[in-house]
């Protein structure tokens, strides 16, 4: 068969053949008293079994090694290809993902094009100091795509970074409040904790839904900071996990400053006189007392729990502090005298 038929019927150009030819890949098995190359159907097979193995990503040195070495064991080979396409798929998976978040930014001009590559690329530096300065980059001056400052936060470890980043969304507006969201999906609890910070500075009700929803998460940290930003917000089921941080001792002060914002049922007047009693100061006082009882709430906690009603408003704080100073607990019993004495008797 000459080489045209055999390009026909194979599918490979004349051209390619010669080359094959010339790095000893393929050699025609004859030639026509004309000169001109015939291949046999071994020759034909071997085309075949060439093209096979360039569709794997092999190069031709490859091919003409698998192909002419007895000994020659793919699975090396193979175990390199399969190594060398993830990373390809890697490359090409963060320059689709970098194009759809430009797109999204939608950029004006070519200029707006160069400013938001930079700043991907800044988010994505191994310096903290220029991640830091593309957070605090100006969102009127650069196209910000806000899927990039969601992934920036949930995967930054520097603090100083990751205050800029949430900042920097919380100016975004709403888009952010449900890319955030996914986070709390997240099985590594470090990821779901910084969504949570992320989400405390959104304001509107979707972000507080969102808390709601993280209030039941399995890691203390991530209720924690549910809790502390919901109740800044006003928010009663806050309350419980509230508790929780004050018993566990973690941010025991903070959540106490928290039930005490809770308590005085209004963040926008004077507080209310600590002989008056709200709604919401009785319940916390409830709450806080029933924790106390609690058998299996131990010494230390109890403590903590009585500090926690020095803030609360109100008659039911004050006969709970009565009690207490009662205590069997001696350490108990003294920090609630004291804490009478602070409230003038009451």
């Amino acid at each position: 068969m000459l080489i045209g038929e055999v390009a026909r019927r194979s599918g490979v150009s004349a051209r390619m053949l010669r080359h094959y030819e010339s790095l000893g890949l393929l050699h025609p098995s004859g030639r026509t008293g004309s000169g001109y190359r015939e291949y046999s159907g071994e020759d034909i097979r071997r085309i075949f079994h060439i093209e096979s193995l360039r569709s794997l990503g092999l190069s031709l040195r490859e091919i003409g090694r698998a192909l002419d070495d007895p000994g020659f064991t793919p699975s090396a080979l193979v175990d390199d290809l399969i190594r060398q396409t993830r990373e390809r798929i890697a490359a090409e998976t963060e320059l689709l993902t970098r194009l759809r978040r430009i797109d999204a930014a939608e950029p004006a001009g070519w200029e707006d094009v160069l400013q938001a590559v930079a700043f991907l690329q800044a988010l994505g530096s191994r310096s903290a100091a220029a991640r830091q300065r593309a957070a605090l980059s100006s969102v009127d001056e650069v196209p910000v795509p806000v899927e990039a400052l969601v992934e920036a936060v949930l995967r930054e470890t520097d603090p100083n970074v990751a205050g800029a980043l949430r900042w920097a969304l919380a100016r975004s507006g709403d888009a952010g409040t449900a890319l955030l969201a996914e986070g709390l999906g997240s099985p590594v609890a470090a990821v779901r904790e910084r969504a949570v910070r992320s989400l405390a500075e959104m304001p509107g009700d979707e972000s507080t839904a969102r808390l709601r929803h993280a209030l039941a998460d399995p890691d203390p940290a991530v209720r924690g900071h549910a809790a502390a930003a919901l109740g800044a917000r006003g928010v009663a089921d806050a309350v419980p996990a509230l508790i929780d941080m004050i018993v566990e001792g973690r941010n025991d002060t903070d959540a106490a400053d928290v039930l005490s914002l809770l308590a005085s049922d209004t963040a926008t007047t004077a507080p209310a006189p600590r002989v008056s009693t709200t709604p919401a100061a009785a319940r916390i006082a409830t709450a806080l007392v029933e924790r106390l009882a609690h058998h299996a709430t131990e010494a230390p906690a109890r403590v903590r729990l009585t500090q926690a009603l020095a803030d609360i408003p109100g008659s039911t704080a004050s006969r709970a502090l009565v009690e207490l100073s009662r205590d069997g607990d001696r350490a108990v019993a003294l920090t609630a005298g004291y804490l009478l004495q602070l409230r003038g008797g009451h």
